[in-house]
């Protein structure tokens, strides 16, 4: 695991947040729509942390065996099940409601732990695979030639 990001935040710390998640996501390989959907799924839970849990949180941004992680933990009462559970969309002429329900919709997987004492949010987003690595996430053998066709060796790529 290698963590990127391991901070508190309260209202003040949101915008500054997610420019820093984007920056980092963005250097671990997300581009285009899945980085996107990731900073915006992880605005959420912090947003949600701050509008519904007492103002601040606990905010975790790491990278393991091939995936970009972000924990958002708060203190609050906990989420109610129609909420975490996320699976009816809201109605379009409500305000609230449609954070957990784009959570879930944006990101590869959003796991909700929620209680009377605090929820934690992870969500994950699978980074693509360097160029020259195999399945396995192991570089791969490549034969080199010399002009002419003569074999110059064997290297790891």
């Amino acid at each position: 695991m290698r963590t990127l990001i391991a901070q508190t935040f309260t209202l003040q710390d949101v915008s500054k947040l997610r420019h820093v998640v984007a920056e980092h996501a963005e250097t671990c390989g997300l581009h285009g729509p899945r980085l996107d959907d990731f900073v915006l799924a992880v605005h959420e839970s912090v947003v949600n942390a701050v509008e519904h849990a007492g103002g601040c949180g606990r905010f975790k941004l790491y990278t393991v065996d091939g995936v970009i992680c972000s924990e958002t933990s708060d203190r609050g009462a906990g989420i109610p099940e129609p909420y975490v559970n996320g699976a009816k969309r809201p109605s379009d002429s409500s305000y609230t409601g449609r954070g957990i329900y784009l959570i879930r919709r944006l990101c590869d997987a959003a796991d909700f732990r929620t209680g009377p004492t605090g929820t934690t949010v992870l969500l994950t987003m699978r980074l693509p695979r360097p160029a020259g690595l195999n399945s396995r996430g192991r570089m791969r053998r490549i034969r080199v030639t010399a002009p002419g066709g003569r074999p110059f060796g064997r290297f790891t790529a």
